[in-house]
């Protein structure tokens, strides 16, 4: 079975009728190539760390270019086709054409699902029902709070009451996953409640919350934060005890990034599974892993589980695939072996990095090891718990045949 995805384009903050106040993407300044593993290895700087990351597109695609290429990928897919799923930089519900596209892809009889929208770009009740006669199955929808006088200030909505009637529609007849960003003060509190309980309520399947990022440190890699001056945001620690509480009191999934997804144990629910440690390869060889600030506690246990006696060394940023250049220049080189690997998906070009974490004149060999360990909430929303494992096992199996390879 294939699944294939139809990109929009669109642009962040033009293409979805403005930008929330809280989006990743407000202030953004230029276009500076962080370097990845897309990069060649003589040029730091390629169209993913560049464009990409800022989802540059030059707007949405119309309607033609949409068919074209996603008739050219049916072509080449083998299986038989089992979902479709809608996504872009823009919001689809801003789409122009959205109508005439659903009808579209409606008409291949497969079930739709899209992936994100705010639902800011629907003026019209009759949308839902619209959506539900061709076949949606699915959507990720934002709700960022059941009060529709904070949709319209905090999201800019211009008809936010029949953006939640839409949504409210959706949930009695398709599989809903609601998300909001949670900012403290403002949606957080007696008002998430309030929300979890709309949602519930109305059948939605389940509510993923997004701890609000305002500082480099936190994801605000592209010059741009502060997003909201002075705005406090939750301690993770704090932000995962709103979760866990949340998801103890309602029924429908409640998760949570960066932590966590309480009904599965996930991120690295592997550590709650002795038997499946016990099945992954033993460490040979010695190698310092650089991760996250949050992840770095749970993949030194794993490893050390395994028999690793490196170090596993966090540096500030705390999610690992928004590592940067400048976040390696912080690492203590002492405390590095020999052997040093770093995020697969870390935003910095290899020879960068070798030369970093080489100044103290040690040449080391620097790798990169696999994409993912884990799956975040986003993910695991519609992951079931045997499948977030399968994900656990097989990336820290790639993890520590990476060490025992490259390790001294």
């Amino acid at each position: 079975m294939s699944h294939l995805t139809v990109d929009l384009g669109g642009r962040p903050g033009l293409d979805c009728r403005g930008f929330c106040s809280y989006c990743y993407f407000k202030h953004v300044k230029g276009t500076t190539s962080f370097g990845c593993k897309y990069c060649l290895p003589f040029q730091k700087g390629c169209d993913y760390c560049t464009r990409g990351v800022r989802e540059g597109y030059t707007g949405f695609k119309d309607l033609r270019s949409v068919a074209d290429e996603t008739l050219a990928n049916l072509q080449v897919m083998g299986d038989d086709l089992d979902r479709i799923t809608i996504s872009g930089g823009g919001d689809p519900s801003c789409y122009p054409e959205f109508r005439d596209l659903i009808e579209l892809l409606g008409s291949m009889e497969v079930p739709l699902h899209i992936g994100y929208t705010s639902g800011k770009g629907f003026d019209d009740p009759g949308i839902a029902d619209f959506l539900i006669d061709n076949g949606l199955a699915e959507v990720s929808y934002t709700i960022f709070a059941a009060d529709p006088e904070l949709r319209r200030e905090w999201m800019h909505d211009p008809t936010p009451e029949t953006s939640l009637e839409i949504l409210d529609r959706l949930c009695g007849a398709v599989d809903v996953y609601a998300a909001a960003v949670i900012i403290p003060g403002v949606n957080d509190g007696e008002i998430l409640e309030e929300t979890c309980a709309w949602l519930e309520e109305r059948g939605a399947k389940g509510l993923i919350l997004m701890r609000f990022a305002n500082r480099t440190d936190q994801g605000l890699i592209l010059g741009n934060a502060p997003l909201l001056e002075g705005q406090r945001v939750h301690t993770v620690d704090e932000f995962h005890d709103i979760v866990t509480d949340l998801n103890e009191r309602f029924s429908m999934k409640i998760s949570g990034t960066p932590l966590g997804d309480p009904s599965i144990g996930s991120p690295f629910a592997i550590l709650h599974e002795p038997d499946l440690l016990k099945k992954l390869p033993r460490v040979r060889k010695r190698a310092t892993v650089i991760t996250g600030s949050i992840a770095a506690p749970f993949i030194q246990r794993v490893l050390s589980i395994r028999g690793s006696t490196s170090r596993v060394v966090k540096v500030r940023k705390e999610i690992a695939c928004l590592i940067t250049a400048d976040d390696l220049a912080g690492v203590d080189l002492a405390r590095l072996e020999d052997a040093v690997v770093i995020p697969g998906r870390a935003f910095v070009h290899d020879a960068e990095a070798q030369k970093i974490l080489s100044a103290d004149g040690v040449d080391r060999v620097v790798v990169r090891g696999p994409d993912m360990l884990t799956a975040d909430a986003e993910m695991s929303m519609g992951m079931t718990r045997t499948e977030v494992l399968d994900k656990e096992m097989e990336g820290f199996a790639a993890l520590i045949n990476t060490i025992n390879r490259y390790g001294r």
